[in-house]
């Protein structure tokens, strides 16, 4: 059994090298690409042949549900008519290891003629492919995890990375949010949970770690600690006064501050950013991402505590990792 876990580890640490791999190669012609895509008035059309065609399609999906309109076009059907999908304003992403697949190099020509930019993501940058290209994305790997050498293993892992970084930075240059997203997923499960109110998934306040302003410290860590969200509403006679958070602890700390002689009140977050019951749970992820907080008070008009929601409550536990997010004003 030993020898089988041998390989298995062998096989993701080279697939892991060739991904970081990719970073130093990152350059001039991942920005154009970028610019390209995001000035282009049509859509994106990615192509290749074999596992470099069911990366495309990968990425095509990838690209279309957050927010960038995309097709998969077959070189071999393109040349028998599918061509009439490629429109002057395309941007075609173009997947070839080699960079010299037959059937898709005998396709650019029709795609340079027609006014289509091309963006080549290749293992090799001197190849033909990468010559006729308008910009060329260095997907280069030193060896395949298989271990004849043949089966594109690391290659096509370190083509599909580059497409999710491609990807990643059109979400945060369209200003793609998960409203956004919500509407392009209205039948999946997360898809499912932003269409609710927080009223339907936060946490209420029979549940909710609370303590009062005029606590001592240690009292508000103690239920910060078996709330298990790094979060404690602050409240007074029910009433909203602040938020403390694992991240008011650590300032305090870093600061020279000691924990047995300072009381809440003293390193609260005082009038936070709260949310109403009726507020969708989309709205509400996405003030946690543009202010990059994990947990946001929910309050009545009259800013009467009802609970608290958390990021794991609005993205479905288990479905998301917390680890630095933290409060900030």
């Amino acid at each position: 059994m030993t020898d089988i876990l041998a390989t298995a580890r062998n096989v993701l640490t080279i697939e892991a090298d060739g991904v970081r791999g990719l970073i130093d190669r990152l350059g001039p012609d991942f920005i154009k690409a970028t610019e390209m895509i995001l000035e282009s008035q049509g859509k994106v059309i990615t192509t290749g042949i074999g596992k470099s065609g069911i990366v495309a399609r990968k990425i095509m999906a990838t690209l279309n549900s957050t927010g960038t309109t995309s097709l998969f076009l077959h070189p071999v059907e393109a040349l028998h008519g599918d061509l009439g999908m490629v429109d002057k304003n395309d941007v075609i992403l173009a997947l070839s290891n080699s960079g010299e697949t037959a059937e898709l190099l005998d396709l650019i020509p029709a795609l340079k003629d027609g006014g289509a930019k091309i963006v080549a993501l290749t293992g090799n940058t001197h190849s033909t492919l990468a010559r006729v290209a308008d910009a060329v994305l260095d997907c280069h790997v030193e060896r395949e995890a298989c271990p004849l050498g043949l089966a594109p293993t690391t290659s096509t892992t370190a083509t599909l990375a580059m497409g999710d970084a491609l990807s990643v930075v059109l979400i945060e240059k369209r200003r793609f949010n998960a409203e956004d997203f919500r509407r392009r997923h209205p039948g999946g499960h997360l898809g499912d949970r932003l269409s609710l109110k927080v009223s339907q998934v936060m946490e209420p306040m029979a549940s909710s770690p609370t303590a009062g302003p005029n606590d001592h410290l240690t009292q508000a860590i103690k239920i910060m600690d078996k709330g298990d969200i790094g979060t404690v509403l602050i409240q007074d006679q029910g009433y909203l006064k602040g938020i403390f958070t694992d991240g008011d602890l650590r300032r305090l700390i870093l600061s020279g501050g000691t924990v047995e002689n300072t009381m809440v009140y003293e390193v609260m977050t005082a009038d936070p950013f709260r949310l109403h019951p009726e507020t969708m749970a989309a709205d509400a992820l996405h003030l946690m991402e543009e202010k990059l907080i994990s947990a946001l008070p929910i309050v009545d008009h009259e800013d009467k505590l009802l609970g608290i929601v958390h990021l794991h409550d609005l993205l479905g536990r288990g479905q998301v990792s917390f680890n630095s997010l933290t409060y900030r004003d």
